[in-house]
């Protein structure tokens, strides 16, 4: 199992390319691998048969972990395929390839979690020992966490010596002890006619960050309309031209993105992080893009994107889409980020109520323009408008701040100049 990150321990086998018996060249595709945050193509190390496979698809491997064997072409010695990263010592192949779904080791112990739980229990101070996982192999979830801080359970843990070890290294947001969550009802297919679709890595992850978000994320939400009649008029004037000089399309969303950027300019506080007895206000302004990709959905973030030109941000925005598309993101693509635009009206949205990327405070939508009547000085004209919608962490921010910061997006698209 190749490590796809620094701080990835392991991934989930998602579809293998080639089948047993098959001929491989060195550096095709091979299968494609599955962490919380990305799904890549792995190429082969080797050219040669594939002659075993060792961890079938859905089965989560440590990394370093073979995952399969590949052969000489004439039926030569197999040979073990790591990947990118050697097999433990001692390990031999069939053990391996016969293991359940493992998790990276926590400490002494001897359990093993995820990086992504490990990281939830540091947040919350919460004794992991304490919770039963609902995983394959009765594995803790990022989901078993979160529930076990909603009901309460947690506030005796934080005084345990495991959960004040795990607590130095993060401080602890204050969580209300709420009306849990209720337990899902086990749903059983009715019959034939119904199709049970394996979770992929990516499905699985998305909902645990999802739950993870609006149960300990506050969420309030505004709009504005914004009449972008002559932002409008001049993308169609210039996208030609645009295309021909930058190699990419002109869009709303990279005017959007700037716009954005200006406007933490002027309410930075929107640029912030709740970290549970303070907060962090950041730097940096990194903007998560939300891209819709067959799996799910993804947030590659654009770094320092407040210093890019239009035509940087376009094309910048155009190659992390690219990226996404063909499944070549990596984890610093995704790793970041301090807001998240969310282009909704590409599917012709008008209004929407986005869910926070945590650990950030806000996300943003532009919505699908649409040519509306509209009063303008006095009389009624055809304009175009754009809905913009907002969620904000009611712990970080309050309605004026947000209020400011979309009235400021909204100014900067309304009387728009290009750079």
């Amino acid at each position: 199992m190749p490590q796809l990150g620094e701080t990835v321990t392991e991934g989930t086998v998602g579809r293998w390319l080639k089948k047993v018996g098959d001929q491989v060249e060195k550096y095709e595709p091979l299968l494609e691998v599955e962490t919380d945050k990305v799904a890549s193509e792995i190429p082969s190390p080797f050219a040669g048969t594939l002659t075993s496979i060792l961890a079938q698809e859905g089965t989560t491997v440590p990394v370093g972990v073979a995952i399969c064997e590949i052969g000489e072409a004439a039926g030569g010695r197999a040979q073990s395929a790591p990947v990118a990263a050697a097999v433990p010592s001692g390990a031999s192949h069939a053990s391996v390839g016969a293991s359940s779904p493992s998790t990276v080791s926590t400490g002494g112990n001897g359990v093993r979690y995820s990086p992504a739980v490990r990281k939830l229990a540091r947040e919350h101070r919460v004794d992991l020992g304490s919770i039963s996982g609902t995983g394959r192999g009765g594995r803790v979830t990022a989901h078993d966490v979160t529930t076990h801080v909603g009901s309460g359970a947690a506030a005796a843990d934080r005084y345990s010596p495991a959960a004040q070890v795990a607590s130095a290294a993060v401080a602890a947001p204050r969580i209300p002890t709420a009306t849990p969550p209720p337990s899902p009802v086990p749903i059983a297919p009715a019959g034939d006619e119904d199709t049970v679709i394996r979770l992929s890595q990516m499905r699985k992850t998305i909902a645990e960050r999802m739950v993870l978000s609006t149960s300990t994320i506050p969420h309030a939400w505004c709009m504005m309309e914004a009449d972008v009649t002559d932002l409008s008029r001049w993308r169609d004037k210039e996208k030609a031209a645009f295309k021909a000089r930058e190699g990419v399309n002109l869009t709303y969303l990279p005017i959007v993105v700037s716009a954005v950027c200006r406007a933490l300019r002027d309410v930075p506080a929107v640029n912030s992080t709740w970290a549970g007895d303070h907060i962090i206000m950041r730097k940096h302004i990194n903007v998560g893009i939300a891209i819709d990709v067959e799996d799910g959905l993804v947030v590659p973030v654009v770094r320092d994107a407040d210093r890019f030109s239009l035509a940087g941000l376009a094309q910048a925005i155009n190659e992390i889409v690219d990226k996404a598309r063909k499944r070549r993101l990596t984890m610093a693509d995704l790793t970041d980020g301090t807001i998240t635009v969310d282009n909704t009206g590409a599917l012709g949205n008008v209004a929407s109520v986005p869910i926070i990327n945590p650990p950030q405070a806000a996300i943003i939508t532009m919505e699908a323009v649409v040519k509306r009547p509209w009063v303008v000085n006095d009389a009624i004209a055809i304009r175009s408008i754009m809905n913009l919608c907002m969620c904000i962490d009611h712990r970080v921010l309050d309605g004026a701040a947000a209020s400011r910061f979309l009235g400021s997006v909204k100014a900067q698209l309304e009387s728009f100049q290009p750079a």
